[in-house]
């Protein structure tokens, strides 16, 4: 049985899924609108200030169908938003196509570290310096948001900058813990380089998930 629910996950007909829940997505473009946020256990890019480390180890989580996450998430929303972890870990060919039959607006949240799979409406890239997202990320990224957590990340965020798209969005997102430090450095960067734009958690001011 094992074996088999093994090469289920390996296929991307099951997932390891941490959790699933409906609210307000508080980050980057989509910021203030409600979706369906479904969260895939995995991770090894390793941020040390990553405030979902519980969903690194995927061993912790059920292997769910993809059919049964696709019908919790067609009950409450026709914009989806699959994060992590890193859910590029695993085939996300088999739950986009689902959610798409069902006519669902279909995000992911990357760091682009594992190469693409799925179908997606809206790509926002994340990427981390110790394990850089594979150059096709590049040319499809809807959004780039970059978390500054020291004075090096607007360095790397200008990098990453000139490699994406020109219509991609460009996003520095001050990260949670070190907020205080860097959001006066984040304005006045934004301030000089105005093709940059601020994106704050606004789930954590509102309190909800």
């Amino acid at each position: 049985m094992q074996e088999e629910i093994k090469e289920l996950i390996a296929k991307g007909e099951m997932l390891p899924l941490m959790e699933e829940f409906y609210t307000i997505q508080g980050e980057g473009y989509h910021r203030g609108t409600a979706a369906y946020f479904i969260r895939i256990g995995g991770c090894d890019v390793g941020c040390h200030w990553c405030d979902e480390k519980e969903s690194w180890n995927a061993d912790l989580y059920p292997p769910t169908k993809t059919e049964t996450i696709v019908e919790n998430a067609s009950k409450y929303s026709k914009t989806v938003v699959i994060t992590g972890g890193e859910p590029l870990t695993w085939d996300m060919g088999p739950l986009t196509a689902s959610l798409k039959k069902k006519g669902m607006q279909i995000h992911i949240e990357t760091s682009g570290a594992y190469h693409l799979t799925g179908t997606w409406d809206w790509i926002c890239l994340s990427p981390k310096k110790i394990k850089l997202p594979k150059n096709e990320f590049y040319k499809v990224a809807n959004e780039l948001k970059v978390i500054v957590h020291n004075k090096d990340d607007f360095r790397f965020a200008e990098e990453q900058a000139s490699k994406v798209n020109t219509d991609c969005i460009l996003y520095l997102q001050p990260e949670w813990s070190n907020r205080e430090k860097m959001i006066p450095q984040i304005v006045d960067f934004v301030m000089q380089n105005p093709k940059w734009k601020v994106s704050l958690q606004t789930h954590k001011y509102l309190n909800i998930p």
